[in-house]
């Protein structure tokens, strides 16, 4: 009996075997891969609405920029009653109220022009021209410099000596006058215009060196010479076109000037931009709070959360109709951020007094629906009533009980509460104190008008009063005060000294406070020892300390009249301690308004490294993978099964196919043996 191979699946016994397998396999791996497929949606769609959360938490954190400071609820506007006279701007600090003002003359910059010439590229004169500035008196007759500013010389020489190169001369020099070129009809004008306007900035032109031997005559440079106390044509050269004068105005009665027509000072905290003039026609100007700013901020808050309401409802919500959820149906993040969030809206702001002190105060109320509704008429009725308190609601802020102790700053980690303030040590200033005259003169000259000093570390220049004898000590020291914040190396660093006379002795003191601050003498010319009356001599001076004490009965670190809680809940509470009493200075109550304490809410939700969602959306793809790795071991398994499967069909196929290979031999056989027996 022959044997016969079967090579091919199913041949044998004639059943589609790969087709079976495959059905079996799938009929038992697909259940558990369409439940991993569905796993797997759920997860995306949450990993989905996480990130949708948190776009809406930043969206609604945006809202809280304009609420979360203080200063935004104390932002003042003036207002004109007359904005053809002038406008105005009113910084934080200023006092609300009205005031009247008259614009009786406009400030204006000094203008004098030459005599025609015929052309503006032949030759003037060379020599130097010197350009100063100061007040002229019509009255005596007398011209004294500006010493705030200083004198400026131009060379003019063959190289620059027409009209056009003097102008372009000056330009360049940058003496603090523009040259300018006009035609009147009959000739070419040389014009020169002082940049800095008031009665103080007119303009002393002198020439020098003249090269037609005469400094003074109206030939050659010195037509372009003018000194408002000299005679026409023999020194007085040019044309006075525009006088310098000060802007000239009544405040509430008071007659005051000033050097420009935006003026400061006049009213505090306001700047007047003065635009025209109309004397003996006064207007009304309003300082007020900016109510308007403050509305829409707080508007704008109510919108955003309603916003991200909704979408947090989205997100969790359940449709009994459909019999549907939100992809963070029973997510207890979701439900920890709305709780937190909505406990902070409805709570009243501790360490808070006063009828305003919630969100509720304010007009701002929750709606059957969840959502919030704003009171137009309850917010504006608390904007008149106390804008501070209503910022008091919304902002981090501090309050204090001693009226020299004032509340600076604060950080995430200070903790709302009151707090006692005692003082160990004051803030000093830095200062340098003379010695007690040993021969008084109030006459300076040539050798005892000059020195220099350090003021907290940085070098001035050599330092040079003006030679003359002054009325008192207490009129040299002010011109020791003016010199000294008139260098350009002092003033760069923003540096203003404070000098004084002390019964018998000059103080010099620097502008600030604490260990930073000092002021020494670097170095004197012979004479300033003896005869500015206090031994002015080089020397380091005192340095000024840092106050120290505590907050809260906690550490804390003094700089200057800082004084920064260091360690507890204070951490973070800065405070400015101004005056020299030490011991107990009060109490600084520090509290944190809805929008502040939101703000660092959702800050903490959105933290990168720790936050609730970076957890969240962590745990959704953490549990992607593990999805991704059980398909991996269901498909693997499958695989295995499927092996199984053929290996068993298959030899089942082979014994059916022998067995048919038997059965045929042996109907052949017999049906042989039939064959023979019947012929026979």
């Amino acid at each position: 009996m022959s044997s016969t191979s079967i090579t091919s699946t199913g041949i044998g016994s004639g059943i589609g075997i790969s087709a079976l397998v495959s059905s079996l396999v799938s009929a038992e791996g697909q259940p558990q891969l369409n439940l991993l497929a569905k796993q797997e949606a759920t997860l995306t769609n949450q990993l989905s609405a996480v990130g949708s959360l948190s776009g809406a938490l930043s969206s609604f954190q945006n809202s809280l920029s304009g609420l979360s400071n203080l200063s935004s609820f104390q932002a003042l506007t003036a207002t004109s009653s007359n904005t053809s006279l002038y406008t105005a701007t009113a910084a934080t600090g200023a006092s609300v109220g009205t005031h009247n003002v008259e614009v009786d003359g406009l400030a204006s910059a000094q203008q004098i022009a030459s005599g025609d010439i015929a052309s503006v590229t032949a030759p003037v004169g060379t020599g130097t021209l010197t350009f100063q500035f100061g007040s002229y008196d019509s009255t005596g007759n007398t011209f004294t410099p500006n010493t705030s500013t200083s004198s400026g010389s131009v060379t003019i020489d063959a190289s620059n000596n027409s009209l056009q190169g003097i102008a372009a001369a000056v330009n360049k020099a940058n003496v603090g006058v523009s040259a300018s070129i006009v035609n009147d009809g009959t000739g070419n004008r040389l014009i020169f215009s002082s940049m800095q306007s008031g009665a103080a900035n007119t303009l002393k032109v002198t020439v020098g060196n003249d090269s037609d031997s005469n400094s003074t005559d109206n030939v050659g440079l010195s037509q372009l010479a003018y000194d408002p106390t000299a005679t026409v044509g023999a020194g007085k050269n040019m044309t006075q076109t525009t006088a310098a004068a000060n802007a000239s105005l009544m405040v509430d009665g008071i007659a005051m000037t000033s050097p420009t027509n935006t003026v400061t000072g006049a009213i505090p905290g306001v700047t007047l931009n003065l635009l025209s003039s109309s004397p003996k026609n006064p207007s009304t100007l309003s300082v007020g709070f900016n109510t308007s700013t403050v509305t829409s901020s707080i508007q704008s808050f109510v919108t955003a959360y309603n916003s991200l309401y909704t979408t947090m409802q989205g997100l969790g919500s359940y449709n009994a109709a459909t019999q549907t959820g939100g992809p963070l149906l029973g997510d207890s993040t979701l439900l920890n951020i709305s709780n937190q969030i909505q406990a902070t809206l409805g709570n009243a702001v501790a360490n808070l007094g006063g009828s305003y002190n919630s969100l509720a105060s304010l007009g701002v109320t929750t709606q059957r629906d969840g959502t919030l509704s704003l009171d137009s008429t309850a917010l504006s009725n608390a904007l008149n009533q106390n804008p501070n308190a209503v910022g008091l609601v919304f902002a981090a802020s501090g309050t204090t009980t001693d009226a020299q102790v004032s509340y600076g700053r604060s950080t995430s980690a200070t903790i709302a509460g009151s707090y006692a303030v005692n003082i160990t040590q004051a803030a000093t200033q830095g200062k340098y104190v003379a010695a007690a005259p040993t021969s008084p003169n109030l006459t300076i000259d040539n050798t005892n008008n000059t020195f220099a000093v350090s003021v907290n570390g940085i070098q001035s220049s050599p330092i040079t009063l003006d030679q003359k004898t002054y009325a008192s000590n207490a009129d040299l020291a002010t011109a020791m005060q003016t010199s000294i914040n008139n260098d350009a190396t002092l003033k760069a660093a923003g540096l203003n000294v404070t000098v004084g006379y002390d019964t018998d002795h000059f103080v010099i003191s620097s502008p600030s406070y604490g260990s930073v601050s000092s002021v020494g003498i670097t170095s004197a010319s012979a004479g300033v020892t003896s005869t500015l009356g206090l031994g002015v001599s080089v020397g380091t001076g005192t340095k000024g300390q840092d106050v120290a004490g505590t907050i809260g009965g906690q550490a804390a670190t003094g700089f200057g009249q800082l004084l920064t809680g260091a360690t507890g809940p204070s951490t973070g509470l800065q405070i400015q301690v101004q005056g020299s009493n030490t011991g107990t200075r009060g109490n600084a109550v520090f509290s944190r308004g809805v929008a502040d304490q939101m703000n660092t809410l959702i800050s903490s939700f959105l933290d990168p490294k720790n936050g609730f969602l970076t957890y969240r959306t962590n745990e959704i793809n953490t549990n992607i993978a593990h999805i991704d790795t059980k398909r991996t071991t269901v498909n693997a398994n499958l695989s295995v099964l499927q092996a199984q499967y053929l290996a068993k069909y298959n030899a089942m196929d082979s014994l059916v196919a022998s067995l048919k290979s038997t059965g045929d031999y042996l109907t052949k056989q017999f049906g042989g043996s039939s064959s023979s027996s019947s012929g026979g």
